[in-house]
């Protein structure tokens, strides 16, 4: 991917819009002046962001105090969107009782992507200025418009194969959960699939419908279109198709860590890994106490990695890695054999009808979309039992979340979710207020 790294020219410009305010009681002892205005000013008029720049400022904007005849406590707030939204979507950036913002090439971004902006491309995006004086007296500007080149490090390794079954989470077809998907591989015509599968049986399927789909008639390792069910035994697998040829192949395959470090030690089970296709790699959430982990292969130490020169790249029976306790999203990156540790806080679920009840640790970790859904957090495959639970955060009551009512909308400090027993993936949206919960279980 080419990137710009510096902005084709800084033209400075000002769109000046008024802004009129009026008294909702003509009673009040104050009168509010009728001609009230403010400017939003832009320091340019076209932005292009690149991993370059990614930590550098982009765009300033800066606006005047109305004057409203007295003394104010004015709060502001911006609007982004994408021409011809009409705002239906915006993102909203708070700004307090400051007059100015500045945007960073890496916030703008991110901003710009969340709200379906085309990489690498000009989109055409709107801002407008809120200004609150109180709840009842809210008022817009006008919206102003620029030019902005957003970039992207995500991957599109998506397909249209999937794979679907009774040995799916999804079983035979959902409208909860999808198939569970295929991606692109280096090689021609080859995709792969990574599952979690249950004793069943399965077939590969387009677009998660039935109008083309594959089995195997005697189970040679060859599809043929509408074949036979494939019969699987439970297990995590890696799922490799030759799209031209119609070969195809399952082996076991997973990736953790294990460690004294980790929940259970140097024993199985280990933290395990999720594929991430969004920069395919791998990603796990965990947290560790003071004191050592490696990476392998299978729950085996057949194939296992770690750190003999603590430089952040793995050696096949390398050393231990000494990690210090804390909460950490773990990045694999098994093409360059590297590996990122990223402390951040982690939620979890906790309670009687999970693996260690109401007490620490929580195994069982929420990891954040990796893709553009900024606030999504998603825990697949998790077995629960017959009783309650709630969300925490870091493994302590200081935030927790539970759902007044039982209704999938999550409260501070809230009650107690009931739990049935079964297999769920779970799914916690915090882009929306209040935040939600939704507990998809396997069919």
């Amino acid at each position: 991917m080419k990137a710009i790294n510096k902005l084709s020219y800084l033209k400075l410009f000002s769109f000046v819009i008024a802004l009129s305010l009026f008294s909702c009681d003509d009673e009040e002892l104050v009168q509010i002046n009728e001609n009230a205005s403010t400017s939003l000013t832009l320091s340019t008029e076209s932005v292009v962001m690149s991993e370059e720049n990614a930590g550098e400022d982009i765009l300033s904007l800066t606006w005047t105090e109305p004057n409203f005849g007295f003394q104010s406590a004015t709060d502001y707030s911006l609007e982004v969107d994408l021409v011809g939204n009409d705002f239906s979507n915006a993102k909203v950036v708070a700004v307090g009782r400051d007059t100015s913002k500045v945007f960073t090439s890496e916030e703008l971004n991110s901003i710009l992507l969340n709200l379906g902006a085309t990489p690498m491309e000009i989109n055409q995006v709107e801002m407008r200025l809120l200004v609150s004086l109180s709840d009842a007296q809210r008022s817009y500007t006008e919206s102003v418009n620029i030019d902005a080149t957003p970039f992207s490090s995500i991957l599109d390794l998506s397909t249209n194969l999937g794979i679907v079954g009774s040995a799916t989470p999804g079983g035979w077809g959902s409208e909860d959960i999808l198939d569970v998907p295929f991606y692109s591989t280096s090689e021609n015509n080859v995709v792969v699939a990574y599952a979690t599968l249950r004793d069943g049986e399965m077939k590969f399927r387009e677009n998660n419908d039935w109008a083309v789909n594959y089995g195997d008639d005697g189970n040679d390792g060859t599809l043929e279109q509408d074949g036979a069910n494939i019969p699987v035994t439970a297990g995590t697998y890696k799922v490799t198709v030759n799209t031209e040829t119609l070969e195809w192949s399952l082996q076991e395959y997973s990736w953790g860590i294990v460690g004294g470090a980790t929940v259970y030690g140097w024993d199985t089970p280990d933290v395990k890994f999720e594929y991430n296709p969004y920069q395919d790699n791998w990603k796990a959430a965990a947290t560790f106490t003071d004191g050592e982990i490696k990476f392998r292969q299978n729950e085996e130490w057949n194939v296992e990695y770690g750190d003999t020169g603590s430089d952040g790249t793995l050696e096949q029976g390398g050393d231990n890695i000494a990690v210090e306790a804390g909460h950490y999203i773990i990045t694999l990156d098994l093409n360059n054999l590297t590996y990122e540790l990223e402390q951040t806080d982690l939620w979890g679920l906790v309670g009687d009808a999970t693996t260690f009840g109401w007490d620490a640790p929580d195994p069982d970790k929420f990891l954040p979309d990796f893709g553009i859904n900024e606030g999504m957090f998603y825990l697949n495959g998790v077995e629960l039992s017959a009783g309650e639970l709630k969300v925490r955060q870091n493994e302590e009551w200081g935030v927790n979340y539970g759902d007044d009512g039982n209704d999938g909308t999550l409260e501070l400090n809230g009650a107690n979710i009931p739990s049935t027993p079964g297999i769920y993936n779970v799914e916690m949206n915090f882009a929306v207020n209040p935040p939600t919960i939704d507990f998809y279980a396997w069919q």
